[in-house]
């Protein structure tokens, strides 16, 4: 996220550095909400949900930690960062898939999939009605959170939004299903690792020969892009990046693209399967390589607070007036880099939780009243 935010344009950027950056776009917010999936099977119950008392405690702790993430984002937001904050649309995500929490990692991975192919295409409709102002002006001055917060509250979050909850919903259900696993087993690590690179060649592979092949589809997103005056890409670009632009509304053709933050069917399928090969990998890594484990030390303190890391990025593009993002020199994405790292390095020395994430806890410490 740092590298999609502080980081060199990709369209301006030639090269390996563009293309390094363009990776980041979109899947590293991915893997974010996959990775939020796999927090609330942690919280709610691993291999055996957890049940009775300890079952509506760990439930009373997520419905917290919701409450807490849609404020804090939701506030973050309506400071006009230009940063498109996730924080609030995690807080809505977590509270809409706590029913699927008991379920087998098999029916969350089928409610994955279905809500892949189906929700995509339901929300570019909506969110187009949505943007006309057909139905949400009247919604809007019902909404709690957009009078609160001065932001389009719930219609933001749910259809016209940076990360829509019926396009994203699926990387979270993904991790849920994924969290279910035995990551121990290498015979496990291997399929996992297999599925990802086959979602992955399908959905940016279906994309790409979509924009090739499909007749109409070329031509309708290279005149859409010149009518709205989007980035450098080509339309032949949008399989896998974002440079030429994001979706209009104005042609179904834009259902065919994959990249990141097209909120289609095969974007979400593309960006899982990288999900899915990323936590593979990682895993494999630490489990395999013991001395790799003491190499990424520094990375697994930043990952042990990473609301702390993601708010500090947030607040520091404000104090330090970035207000183009991408677009900052290569050098910039260095400091914040290094910054986080020794914060989170020196902080794991005396603490086990990051300072957001000890607040938190705290927090939801509450729910232990519960009976």
């Amino acid at each position: 996220m740092y590298a999609a935010h502080v980081g060199p344009d990709p369209s301006t950027t030639g090269g390996a550095t563009g293309f390094v950056m363009e990776l980041a776009h979109g899947r590293a917010s991915a893997l974010f909400a996959f990775l939020a999936g796999f927090s609330i099977v942690l919280m709610t119950g691993r291999r055996t949900p957890k049940t009775g008392r300890e079952g509506r405690r760990a439930v009373a702790k997520v419905l917290i930690r919701a409450v807490v993430l849609l404020a804090l984002g939701t506030w973050l937001t309506s400071t006009d960062t230009p940063v498109e904050v996730i924080l609030a649309y995690y807080g809505l995500l977590f509270v809409m898939v706590l029913p699927f929490r008991r379920l087998r990692p098999a029916p969350l991975a089928a409610l994955a999939a279905g809500t892949a192919l189906l929700l995509p295409q339901l929300l570019h409709p909506v969110a187009r009605s949505a943007e006309n102002g057909t139905w949400s002006d009247t919604v809007l001055r019902y909404d709690p959170l957009a009078r609160a917060g001065g932001t389009d509250g719930f219609v933001e979050l749910l259809f016209t939004g940076g990360y829509p909850v019926p396009a994203w919903i699926p990387f979270v259900l993904a991790g849920m299903a994924t969290a279910r696993l035995d990551l121990a087993a290498t015979a496990v690590r291997v399929r996992l690792a297999a599925t990802g690179a086959g979602l992955a060649v399908l959905g940016y592979g279906g994309s790409w020969v979509a924009l090739h092949l499909v007749p109409g589809v070329r031509d309708a997103l290279t005149a859409d892009i010149r009518e709205e005056g989007y980035g450098s890409g080509s339309a032949l670009s949008l399989w896998w990046s974002d440079t030429a632009g994001y979706p209009s509304g104005d042609t179904a053709a834009w259902l065919w693209a994959a990249s990141p933050h097209s909120e289609t069917t095969l974007s979400v399928v593309g960006n899982t399967g990288v999900a899915l090969a990323v936590l593979a990998g990682c895993v494999a890594a630490v489990e395999c390589l013991p001395r790799f484990r003491r190499l990424a030390a520094p990375v697994t303190a930043v990952g042990a607070m990473s609301l702390t890391a993601y708010v500090f990025h947030v607040v520091g593009i404000q104090l330090l007036g970035i207000d183009e993002l991408p677009g900052s020199p290569l050098r910039v994405l260095a400091g914040f880099s290094a910054a986080v790292t020794l914060l989170a390095v020196v902080w794991s020395r005396f603490f086990r939780r990051g300072p957001l994430e000890h607040v938190l806890g705290a927090v939801t410490e509450v729910a232990r009243f519960v009976r």
